[in-house]
């Protein structure tokens, strides 16, 4: 590998090699982690309002959020670092929409002062988190690769870390016998989204400021 291809602790690649022929075998990890948000999505969905969970809602929410977070990384696949850094923004716009809505859900049940079914909360959460398990391990080496790439690991990051969230609500939840744990845990998860919003669209907006240069290579993000 000569000296062009890594620097900055491997956080780079040259922009010949990020904008080659499409990865074929990135855009079947992309398809995989796809379908599984979207089933999750549906599941975590139904269940969340079975329990009358704000934070199981508000998982599976970030689950359909994912799908499209997903669906654009998988379209910037071979595309170049421009368009990849502009799709990345838009990624960062859609994870602060979600925490914006994920708030206003916990404030109309903490009005309503429903109490969530915490074992339905446990169940789905548990399946929930096999699945992004699987998700963060198709995506753990690729995490590098760019601002693109990065962005859907911070998605993959996140997921795992409200799954167990949710767990610790449901079991606080039937510790106490009120809807407290699962209104402070989705706080919490929409607290994550903005502040993934935040880390996306200010490594994104660097990225699109920053040309790459006559020896064809990427800095750092």
């Amino acid at each position: 590998m000569d000296t062009q291809s890594r620097s900055c602790g491997g956080c780079t690649a040259t922009a010949e090699q990020l904008v080659s022929t499409p990865d074929a075998a990135l855009r079947k990890i992309m398809g995989a982690v796809f379908a599984i948000n979207v089933a999750l999505f549906t599941g975590e969905t139904l269940a969340g309002w079975w329990a009358d969970s704000s934070a199981l809602q508000a998982d599976a929410l970030d689950s359909l959020g994912d799908a499209a977070v997903y669906a654009l990384s998988f379209i910037a696949v071979g595309r170049s670092l421009r368009w990849r850094a502009g799709a990345a923004m838009v990624k960062g716009v859609i994870q602060g929409l979600f925490g914006l809505a994920v708030l206003a859900e916990v404030a109309r049940r903490v009005l309503g002062g429903a109490v969530p079914d915490a074992g339905i909360m446990a169940a789905a959460a548990a399946i929930a988190l096999v699945g992004n398990l699987i998700c963060f391990a198709l995506l753990w080496r690729r995490r590098d690769q760019d601002i693109n790439m990065r962005s859907v690991w911070l998605c993959s990051r996140n997921d795992v870390i409200n799954n167990v969230g949710v767990i610790v609500a449901s079991g606080l939840v039937l510790l106490v016998g009120h809807g407290a744990p699962d209104w402070i845990i989705g706080v919490l998860i929409a607290t994550l989204f903005l502040r993934t919003s935040f880390v996306v669209l200010r490594e994104a907006l660097q990225q699109w400021r920053r040309p790459v240069g006559p020896d064809n290579r990427r800095t750092c993000a």
